[in-house]
């Protein structure tokens, strides 16, 4: 097992590299991204006003999330905010804005070469509460009881050892700490057809698990008041940056109905949690 999850976290850490140095997906292992202009339009399809995606870095946006986390997050003047899988630093930017001067954000992410992006688009609109560390999300670099808010962003779903991510956030948080998240979930089982199609790739698609298995992940690392805030379908149109969803679109020997049956088994959910 933990030499399958080292393959996975390898394929997903060289999707990441891809999505900065050729305009690819976060979650794929090929190209299929279509630039600024795609990444916006997904960005407004998954809760971004377009005043949130025009106040951060340009570049800091790459169309990777299924939610904006930010936005339920209640963040206030001073908060600690930990950013888990923090790409390019769009919805850490965002919380910087909204924890002002007295506040501070942490972005963590596997991929150096993402790190690098984030560091030189917080550089570049001067961005001091904000800094960017490298690691994993199921390790992470941050002390015991730092934070108040982890927020983050279809990045979970991606890796193999959901339930030690979540210990770690729960270790991290002060007492009275908050999590807030966006991800993919699965409501029902996928089509058969599309199982065998994508057990290849390692993908946001490939990596959702069932929704009561992901909040019972949340329960056992300890956090109390666990709710799904929002959820909604997931088309599959919002997840063009995602190889699986194109290998499942290109695969002549799927049919349409099991496409259909795949966009109603997935489902973009906001998740809350506390920390007592």
């Amino acid at each position: 097992m933990k030499k399958k999850s080292e393959e996975i976290k390898k394929m997903v850490r060289e999707g990441y590299a891809r999505a900065v140095t050729q305009k690819t997906s976060c979650c794929s292992t090929s190209s299929c991204c279509g630039g600024t202009s795609q990444a916006k339009t997904i960005s407004k399809t998954v809760g971004y006003s377009d005043a949130e995606m025009n106040a951060v870095p340009e570049g800091a946006n790459l169309g990777f999330g299924c939610g904006n986390p930010v936005a339920i997050a209640s963040l206030k003047e001073g908060d600690i905010v930990l950013d888990l899988g923090s790409g390019a630093g769009f919805d850490a930017f965002l919380a910087a804005q909204r924890v002002g001067k007295s506040g501070r954000v942490i972005g963590v992410d596997m991929t150096s070469e993402m790190i690098e992006k984030a560091r030189a688009n917080a550089q570049k609109d001067n961005y001091r509460n904000v800094e960017f560390r490298l690691g994993e999300i199921e390790k992470l670099p941050v002390e015991d009881n730092f934070v108040d808010v982890i927020i983050s962003n279809c990045v979970i779903n991606l890796s193999p050892e959901k339930q030690r991510v979540f210990q770690e956030a729960f270790r991290v948080l002060k007492p009275g700490g908050r999590l807030m998240v966006s991800d993919l979930v699965l409501v029902k089982d996928l089509p058969e057809m599309i199982k065998e199609s994508i057990e290849a790739y390692v993908g946001c698609l490939a990596g959702a698990v069932k929704k009561d298995e992901y909040l019972e992940f949340i329960r056992m690392a300890g956090f109390v008041d666990v709710k799904v805030v929002s959820q909604s379908n997931y088309p599959m149109e919002a997840m063009a940056n995602d190889v699986t969803v194109q290998a499942v679109k290109n695969n002549q020997q799927i049919n349409r109905q099991d496409i259909k049956s795949t966009e109603d088994a997935v489902a973009s959910v906001k998740v809350s949690a506390v920390k007592i």
